[in-house]
């Protein structure tokens, strides 16, 4: 699995270029820590990994990636369904019974103290729970590429660090785990990180 960023540059409409001449490949295994302030384009970043965005200039090469999960930095969910139908989507979707579903899923569910909310409606769930529901959804389907916007930013210092914990167990056991953020803490478990003000450039120099 590889993916690869070459010269990439991007602006929107007439707009000042958000960064230009980013690098970046991406094997399995790696963790990689984007970092920048608000509006710096980190979210951009992600979208343009993911394939939802075509870069301005320079190109976005995918090799032998099958599943890419995604997880936002709002959580969103079906209000009346419960925290495991959420979970277990990816798996049903997949040919999965629902019955081996719900057990990866609550084993995954475990790894996030998401057990005791299992069967609590979506709506009933605080934003930090919603926040770790939707890493285990992502995490379940075992993806090969895991893009994460901002993971700890509704969650305390102690559970911030488990999910930092998790998402280095994820790296050590084969998905390449980038992660836009605004927290140090979450930056510094992150052997390589992108400063997106390192790659601010001029209409002229992006262009060139």
């Amino acid at each position: 699995m590889e993916v690869r960023l070459e010269d990439v540059a991007v602006r929107f409409g007439d707009g000042p270029y958000l960064f230009g001449g980013l690098d970046l490949t991406l094997r399995r295994g790696d963790l990689v820590g984007v970092v920048g302030p608000s509006g710096s384009g980190k979210s951009t970043l992600l979208s343009l990994l993911a394939l939802e965005l075509e870069p301005s200039r320079g190109r976005v090469v995918h090799r032998d990636v099958a599943v890419i999960g995604w997880v936002f930095q709002n959580p969103y969910g079906v209000a009346r369904r419960t925290a495991i139908d959420h979970v277990v989507l990816p798996l049903i979707a997949r040919g999965m019974s629902r019955g081996a579903a719900e057990e990866e899923a609550r084993a995954v569910m475990s790894r996030f103290r998401l057990s005791q909310i299992a069967n609590q409606p979506f709506a009933s769930l605080s934003g930090g729970e919603g926040q770790r529901l939707q890493l285990a959804r992502a995490v379940v389907a075992a993806p090969d590429l895991l893009l994460v916007d901002e993971p700890t930013a509704q969650l305390d210092s102690s559970t911030a660090g488990e999910v930092n914990g998790v998402l280095g167990e994820l790296a050590t056991s084969g998905t390449a785990v980038v992660i836009a953020t605004h927290d140090p803490r979450t930056a510094e478990v992150c052997p390589r990180v992108i400063d997106l003000l390192d790659f601010q450039v001029g209409d002229g120099d992006a262009a060139a």
